[in-house]
């Protein structure tokens, strides 16, 4: 989907002032803009993976990440056969050219890469600063296991409340990286739809996520969602979060002092397999074989390994009322989208 300019004329009957916290188109990536968008990181991977991260020039050579005018579609390679003894299966892993702090981020996605032993992700943090910098995880999960987990991890001195207002499942309520496993704060989502086969059997969905200086939200809907907003579906100049309902996620600053444990971030979306989640996790499925040797003999298997994005949009500065096109007795002028 894109951004198109067009002029709305709306009526000049009184409307109610929203004074929320709205935000402003800042990117919006779609298609071949990926490729300006993002760095490859071709790294050895920081979770053990049976990956080998490649190049941009590579993953282009190998359809491992191509683009149309509406689609960006990053996989893994799904031909080879692996040598036990040499590197793992050929994946990608990229990150933004930019920064963020206080921000909103649509992550529009058709499918995800599924299948036993697959680990995908799109979150945000500080590479060069981690764990004191923060992470913050939108989509993630393991071996085609619902519903997907958003998770923030820290430095010490981070933890979240039990009771709080979103409608997902908090897990561990420990955020440093050394409790718990390196589990972080997490939270479940409450339907499968939000992971796996069953989000890609419905043709995908968008998560939001809103980071501000006092709170951190994540939202997700699904493709067959009615209740979806009309800004996220469809794009648009302005968003405003506070008209969204509640949230999946909802990370308060309550005990956490958000300045001292979150750098600006970049986003990174990856795809790895086996490694210290999906590997440790393998023989809890029903999944064949081990990890390792089900990635290394079963090319064909990871022919659904794939994320197929329609767009990131992100949003940042707020922006104030009389520049929204609502004056300040509520009443609507030519707005252009």
């Amino acid at each position: 989907m894109r951004l198109f300019a067009s002029v709305a004329l709306f009526a000049l009957s009184p409307l109610p002032l929203v004074l929320g916290a709205t935000y402003l188109l800042t990117d919006n990536i779609v298609g071949k803009t990926f490729y300006n968008s993002f760095d490859w990181e071709a790294i050895p991977d920081p979770t053990h993976g049976r990956v080998n991260y490649v190049n941009s020039a590579t993953s282009s050579s190998q359809n491992l990440t191509f683009a149309t005018s509406d689609t960006f579609i990053l996989r893994t390679d799904y031909k080879t056969v692996l040598d036990p003894n040499g590197p793992g299966r050929n994946s990608v892993r990229i990150r933004s050219k930019k920064t963020y702090t206080t921000h909103v981020a649509v992550f529009n996605m058709r499918h995800m890469p599924q299948g036993c032993g697959t680990w995908p992700a799109v979150w945000e943090t500080d590479g060069a600063n981690w764990p004191s910098g923060g992470e913050i995880d939108i989509l993630e999960g393991v071996n085609d296991q619902p519903p997907d987990l958003v998770s923030i991890h820290t430095s010490p001195g981070c933890t979240m409340p039990s009771s709080r207002t979103m409608t997902g499942t908090p897990t561990f309520l420990d955020c440093q990286t050394g409790a718990n496993g390196n589990a972080g704060c997490g939270v479940k989502m409450s339907t499968t739809l939000s992971y796996g086969p069953a989000f890609n059997k419905v043709g995908g969905g968008w998560y939001v996520i809103e980071r501000s200086p006092t709170y951190m939200k994540v939202w997700f809907w699904s493709r067959r969602d009615t209740s979806v907003p009309n800004e996220v579906a469809n794009g648009g100049q302005y968003v405003n979060p506070d008209t969204w309902g509640t949230p999946v996620a909802y990370f308060p600053n309550t005990s956490c002092d958000f300045p001292s444990h979150f750098d600006a971030h970049n986003i990174i979306i990856n795809l790895t397999l086996c490694g210290d989640w999906a590997g440790a996790t393998y023989g809890q499925t029903s999944c064949p074989s081990t990890c390792v040797n089900y990635v290394n003999n079963n090319p064909s298997a990871f022919s659904d390994a794939y994320f197929d994005f329609a767009s990131v949009r992100v949003y940042g500065a707020a922006v104030p009322a009389t520049k929204r096109g609502i004056d300040v007795h509520g009443r609507a002028h030519r707005r252009e989208f």
